[in-house]
Parts: structure tokens; sequence; C-alpha cells
């Protein structure tokens, strides 16, 4: 098998370091490694494979000096937007984690379980972009009851965990939660967040739009039409909360006709790297707790609408740090290595 030379960029970052931790787990051909951040970072020693690497600093230039042949950009949006291109013109394949170029119309925005062969256009410009982590579990959860029974409408609300917001977001809660019980709550001042986070929830995610939806709340609304190639009718609510891993939703589904629990149920038994955990006499169903540090999109709470038919309601739990970033990136390169070999 061929091996390629791969770059991180953002090595440091929360999402680049679970990107050292996926791509040894599912030993990616790896031929040469090359951990990219900014210049402050630069130096910081890296373990892979129990080899250790040194942080290189960021330039333009880099990537055609190392002959970088992928290139995982997971460093912000700011640099996405500088640097990808350069990648790019080098000949590399970007796989980019940032929101920059998600609603570009000539670079394929993939989920590779609901639209894999969208990464053909990667050629386009050289760049695929990831998805929102929020959007890429629900796609997982939607395309196969999309397939199966014809969605008109999904009515969405996310409960989303402070990693989401890097490293700093982790750290503010847990200091929060230190001046709990420290009795020093009052005088916590929020620096990531809009409000106190600890012991709180806030439904405020990125900022408002003049549709009075936030931006990440209208990137799950074009994010999932781009990616199911339909105009399928979506609305968010995008909720903060305080929990470190992992992304939870609830998710109701409007059908074009009536629907079948069990057949639902059975389309998303099939459905890749989605496990059901639905059995609520038992108190059984997915929790943060249940999907973090791991590459599942759990769902559970399955159940018909009392009132339609055609509309079921569940619930759907991912880590949003692995599924809905690194292994989403790891998968769609693994199917580019597929598709271009």
């Amino acid at each position: 098998m061929k091996k390629y030379n791969v770059a991180i960029v953002g090595a440091t970052g929360a999402v680049g370091e679970e990107l050292f931790r996926i791509l040894e787990e599912v030993d990616f051909p790896i031929n040469n490694l090359i951990p990219l951040a900014s210049s402050r970072s630069a130096g910081v020693d890296i373990e892979y494979k129990n080899k250790h690497y040194k942080v290189l600093e960021l330039t333009e230039n880099i990537f055609e000096e190392k002959d970088i042949e992928i290139a995982f950009f997971s460093a912000g949006g700011s640099i996405s937007a500088h640097y990808a291109k350069f990648a790019a013109e080098a000949g590399a394949v970007v796989i980019d984690n940032t929101s920059h170029f998600r609603m570009e119309e000539n670079v394929p925005l993939v989920v590779p379980e609901c639209n894999p062969d969208d990464i053909t256009s990667w050629k386009n410009t050289g760049i695929i972009a990831n998805p929102n982590c929020s959007t890429i579990q629900m796609v997982q959860v939607l395309k196969p009851l999309d397939d199966a029974f014809g969605i008109k409408r999904v009515d969405v609300s996310t409960y989303q965990a402070v990693s989401g917001a890097g490293k700093a977001g982790m750290e503010e809660l847990v200091s929060q939660m230190q001046d709990f019980f420290a009795f020093k709550l009052a005088e916590c001042e929020p620096k990531v967040f809009q409000h106190q986070i600890a012991l709180n929830v806030i439904p405020h995610i990125d900022v408002f739009m003049e549709n009075d939806y936030t931006k990440e709340e209208m990137k799950m609304v074009n994010e999932t039409q781009k990616i199911l190639g339909r105009n399928i009718e979506v609305s968010a609510t995008c909720v903060r909360v305080p929990v470190i891993r992992s992304h939870s939703e609830s998710i109701t589904i409007h059908f074009e006709n009536d629907i079948s629990v069990e057949k639902a149920v059975q389309a998303l038994k099939d459905a890749q790297h989605v496990t059901v955990i639905d059995d609520p006499a038992k108190n059984e169903y997915p929790m943060p707790s249940t999907a973090s540090d791991t590459d599942e999109t759990y769902v559970g709470r399955i159940r018909k609408d009392i009132n339609r038919d055609n509309v079921l309601h569940l619930w759907c739990v991912a880590d949003q740090l692995r599924v809905g970033a690194a292994t989403n990136s790891v998968r769609i390169a693994q199917k580019w290595i597929e598709m271009e070999g």
C-alpha cells in the first residue's frame, strides 16, 4: 500500500490531538508526518506511534518543501483561508475542518456515510470541507431515514459540549466548577462563553444573524441541505451545556408519508457507524458519557409523534471531537485514498 506525507495544521489544538490518536488507531498509511502550528507552538514535541516529532512553523512554502500529499487543517477559519491554497497549489488534498470553505459551491462538503461520491470533485480546488460537528452526527442519522422514507422537515435542538469551543472552553467550565466548590462562582468572569457555563445552559452559540438564528444554527440548516443534496426544511436551536465532551441532539423529523417506528429503527441499525441504544424500560438511551472517546453516532428515544403518524422523534449523541471533527476528517482521507487509488 502506498504511504503518504501527511501534515496536520493545528497540531497542538484539541482536534489536532484527536487526529493523531485516530490516525494511529486506524494505522493510516503515513510515510512522513509533519505537525504544523503557529510560531509560538513551533518546537513542541508530538508523540505518534512511539516516535517523537517536532511541531514545525506553518509557512506558505512548507507544503512544497515537505512534499505534503494530505493536509488536515484544524487551526481556525482565518488560517485555512490563508494557507489552504498554498497546500493545494503544492499538490496536496486539503481536508479542512473549519467553516471557511463549507458553503463554497465548488468545494465538496463530505460525510463519507452520506455523500462519498462528492469527494471526486476535490480537484476543482484541491479542498474537501469537513462539516460542522453538530451537522455531521445529525446527517448520519437523517441519511438512512431519508433514503428509506423521504424527509420533508427537520427540527433540531442541540446540547453542545464545551469542548466544541476548544481547550479554552473546557478550561473555563473546569475553572468555574472549582470556583463553585470554593464558593466563589459569583465572582467568575466569563471569557470564552457569553455567560457563566457552570451549572447553566446558554441558548447561544456563535453570533446572531439578521434572522435571529445564530451562525451555528444556520450552519446546520445550510450544510444539511448541501450534504443531502435536497432543500429539506431544517430549523435548529443550538445550546451550550456544561458537559465536557460529546454533543447531544433532540431531533424531530417530518416524513412525506406515515412512518413505521420498527422500519425506522431497522434503517438506523443498518446504517454505517450508527448504534441504536433504545430500551426505555431498562433506562437505556445514549448519553454524552456513552459516546465520549468513541467513533459511533448513538441514537435512542425513537418514537412516533403522539399527534401525527408521519413524524418521528429521536435523541442522538456523538463525540464531536472525533465523529464531529477528527474521525470524519480521517474517514474522508481514507475514502479519498480508496477512490484515487
